[in-house]
């Protein structure tokens, strides 16, 4: 078929060889030259993989910490389905599939809700380039997610589960579970930003989540597991620049040793990440100011912090004694009549000054 958009002459393949179908592509094609829909035909061959690709390249241009997982998601879950699509045939259909299918395989709506945010992600940098590469960014729903956080680690948990840790992660383990940094800023901490007299530990802007340094207490007996460590290192690895590290390379990743120590100590489905929310809501019970312990935490939102600072089993049943005190203190009876010895009605008085006979 042959049409024209802006004085520029366009041929192309309707892709059929039966005539009425080809007048309705064609029909399709000048109903788009109209509306200024139609930007050529280089986005029509568009195809998602291409996309994808811009993805990554902005990743690995703004530095970001997540390239990792981002190509993973791609190659074992999005590629495969959605690679070949074009992004000018790309609607919420396809979006409606993709969820299907990842949710027949086990996907959580969190994992799913990350994919496709990829997907958006891809659209978005390729309308934004000039000339743009596709026309039109589709919509992409959102899934609801349940992501209240609920795990936390008691004081004896947090002692059984120290000691069920390989040697090499306990000094990470028990920093994290005191001041609650997230694992990735544990694991690229070196010994420059650790000050042993001061008892501080400096993050450095841009290795932090947010961006923004902060700095961190010592305290407690992550002084002793810290001189220690240093110890080691100073001795055995002194070229090892990294706090936590593994016969003086840095510490990559110990989920396996974590999963195994949990299961040993009955901790099944803890999380690291659960130590983040355990300082928080160790630091609100110790009496922190919530201000200061946003600032340790590295809390940007109040909303955030709430969400972090649950209530434990513990926490109630200290707020019911702490009620129950007051009421004894305050003489205040539960309502309910004490008989006397021989079974005869106790009279007692409400505090109208009515009188009331309880049989």
């Amino acid at each position: 078929m042959k049409y024209s958009s802006k004085g520029r002459v366009f041929r192309e393949s309707t892709g059929t060889v039966n005539l009425a179908e080809a007048q309705r592509f064609l029909k399709r094609r000048l109903g788009e030259v109209v509306t200024g829909k139609f930007g050529g035909l280089t986005p029509e061959r568009i195809r998602f993989c291409d996309l994808a690709e811009g993805v990554i390249h902005d990743y690995i241009d703004n530095e970001r910490a997540s390239l990792g997982h981002v190509k993973r998601r791609l190659k074992l879950h999005l590629l495969p389905t959605l690679g070949d699509v074009r992004a000018g045939e790309f609607t919420t259909d396809h979006v409606k599939r993709y969820v299907a299918e990842r949710r027949r395989r086990g996907a959580s709506n969190a994992n799913i809700n990350r994919e496709l945010a990829i997907v958006k992600r891809g659209f978005r940098l390729a309308f934004q380039c000039d000339p743009p590469k596709v026309m039109r960014i589709p919509y992409i729903p959102k899934l609801e997610e349940n992501n209240v956080r609920t795990g936390f680690l008691e004081h004896d948990g947090y002692v059984q589960l120290r000691d069920a840790l390989p040697g090499p992660v306990r000094p990470l383990f028990v920093v994290a579970y005191h001041v609650g940094p997230r694992r990735g800023e544990l694991l690229v901490l070196q010994w420059p930003q650790v000050d042993l007299v001061a008892q501080r530990i400096r993050l450095e802007p841009g290795t932090t989540k947010n961006k923004e340094g902060r700095t961190l207490p010592i305290y407690g007996e992550m002084l002793e597991w810290l001189r220690m460590q240093k110890q080691i290192r100073d001795t055995k690895f002194p070229h090892c620049p990294f706090v936590f590290h593994r016969g003086g390379k840095p510490i990559k990743d110990f989920r396996k040793a974590w999963a195994t120590a949990c299961e040993r100590t009955g901790l099944d489905g803890l999380l690291f990440h659960d130590l983040r929310r355990t300082a928080v809501r160790n630091m609100v019970r110790a009496g922190t100011p919530e201000r200061v312990a946003m600032q340790i935490s590295g809390h940007k939102t109040r909303s955030i912090f709430d969400r972090y600072n649950i209530v434990s089993d513990r926490d109630l049943t200290e707020a019911a004694l702490k009620m129950e005190h007051h009421f004894e203190r305050t003489g205040i009876l539960s309502g309910i009549p004490a008989e006397s010895d021989t079974g005869s009605p106790t009279q007692t008085k409400d505090p109208r000054g009515e009188v009331t006979l309880y049989n």
